[in-house]
């Protein structure tokens, strides 16, 4: 029988997995491996020679060799897979084990697993993981969430691996139940959020201002030295350098124009829905993937209407540039609101019990939003964890409007020109609708009334009313 010296077990030994297994090896963690792919597995032992691990073909040989209370990790794909290879463990676990899923599964599979898990005497993690290949290798972030004092049992591993900020790890402890893929979902939703608005800038500097590749590369790099400076900036502006071997042009010009999805856009804008909270940029640049894929469609319809030519009418290049930056800055803040706005919702809603600083604090380093601006969010919510939102802090507030005249400006200038801006439109809408004292609502509610008898509230009084209009 194998010795049981691994004090942490991985399975599924692709890119993510093996990086994470690896990242705990440089830490000097005895760790093991587990894949039914024998080339994985292969992979695990080239990679991990002289390290602390070791890489398994054999399930049972593999969960005997770890330390108890055992604790596993899964990064296998989302959905059936993960239930699939949970069925695999139970009979070798022993009560008191932990079995965490690292993938991004959707929350209501995981609150499922979490109770099914708990009846048979099993902890059970949901645990989001930003960062990639790089920061699975280098620090993550990470957000663990399920039973607390099963948590303590990985806690000293997670801190040691995950990137670090000002010497602080980028993990902490989320919440209960499904608390941590939770919140790696709205993660994600933000991330779509931040990429449309990426995608519509290079729109504007392209269609709009005639910027060649170069130029282009040039504003995210002077953005990326500023207060813009973000990971996702910060790989724009490499993608406007790149060009393959022997190429005369960048490989960005050759990739066709229709973004995929795995899920967690969506899902983010649907249980937002749900819990009938507004997140319009994030719903925005979920639709505009969509919209993306109808390629052909897009191509007869630019024949017929001509969108592939636009004036911005710009005088001074320099000036819009300016203004620009201003109004990717204050979309920037609208997205991360949201997303902020519906943990918040969520917490309540799910008993959660989310510390939206220690979420913003984690998501500083490691992460694919991490930015200069989570700083802000963490003194924010540090100040008040409970603030209602984001745009109710006064820093934050001031922030906002030093930037809006410079997006109202863009998105004037480009609806005007047709340039489309969807994500930034969205931004300033609902900036401009939430805040709203008194809304068009009104009529809506007259409106159902009229054809429906749904009834209305009074200003002013109480309870509800319904009119024979006709």
């Amino acid at each position: 029988m194998e010795e049981t010296t691994h004090s942490f077990g991985m399975i599924g030994l692709g890119t993510m997995g093996r990086s994470l297994l690896l990242n705990m090896a440089d830490h000097n963690f005895n760790v093991a491996g587990y894949d039914k792919d024998a080339e994985k597995v292969k992979l695990l032992q080239t990679e991990g020679e002289g390290k602390p691990v070791k890489a398994f073909a054999d399930l049972k040989e593999f969960i005997q060799s770890l330390q108890k209370p055992r604790s596993v990790m899964m990064l296998v794909p989302a959905g059936k897979i993960v239930d699939s290879v949970i069925e695999d463990l139970v009979p070798l676990l022993d009560k008191g084990d932990l079995i965490i899923d690292g993938g991004n599964s959707h929350f209501t599979d995981t609150n499922r697993r979490v109770v099914y898990l708990d009846e048979k005497g099993l902890n059970f993690f949901g645990m989001g993981v930003s960062g990639g290949e790089e920061g699975a290798r280098k620090g993550p972030s990470m957000m663990p969430g399920g039973n607390k004092d099963a948590y303590q049992h990985v806690k000293y591993i997670f801190e040691a691996i995950a990137a670090k900020v000002n010497g602080e790890p980028c993990v902490t402890y989320i919440g209960p139940g499904a608390a941590g893929h939770f919140v790696k979902m709205v993660h994600n939703g933000i991330e779509y959020g931040l990429m449309q608005l990426i995608s519509e800038t290079y729109e504007l500097l392209k269609k709009g201002l005639k910027l060649d590749s170069d130029a282009i590369q040039k504003v995210f790099e002077r953005w990326n030295e500023g207060r813009l400076q973000s990971f996702l900036i910060e790989i724009t502006k490499d993608i406007f350098k790149f060009k393959k071997p022997g190429a005369d042009h960048l490989l960005v010009d050759d990739i066709k124009d229709e973004a995929r999805a795995k899920g967690t856009g969506k899902w983010t804008s649907q249980v937002a829905m749900d819990l009938e909270l507004p997140a319009t940029v994030i719903d925005t640049a979920v639709s505009m993937r969509d919209l993306s894929k109808y390629k052909s469609l897009r191509m007869q319809l630019s024949a017929s209407f001509g969108q592939d030519t636009v004036d911005l009418a710009v005088d001074n290049k320099e000036a819009y540039l300016v203004r620009l930056e201003q109004a990717f800055y204050f979309s920037m803040i609208i997205a991360y609101a949201q997303g902020m706005h519906l943990l918040s919702k969520a917490s309540a809603e799910y008993k959660y019990e989310l510390n939206l600083a220690e979420i913003a604090k984690i998501w500083r380093g490691g992460c694919i939003i991490r930015s200069t601006f989570l700083e802000d969010i963490y003194k924010a919510y540090s100040k008040d964890n409970n603030l209602q939102h984001l745009l109710l802090d006064a820093d934050v507030q001031s922030l906002v409007n030093g930037a809006l005249a410079g997006a109202r400006s863009v998105v004037a200038g480009a609806i005007t020109a047709g340039v489309a801006t969807p994500a930034y439109a969205a931004a300033i809408s609902y900036f401009d609708t939430i805040r709203s004292g008194n809304m068009p609502s009104n009529l809506i509610q007259a409106q159902r009334d009229y054809f429906g008898a749904h009834t209305y509230e009074l200003r002013g009084q109480e309870g509800f009313f319904h009119t024979e209009w006709y």
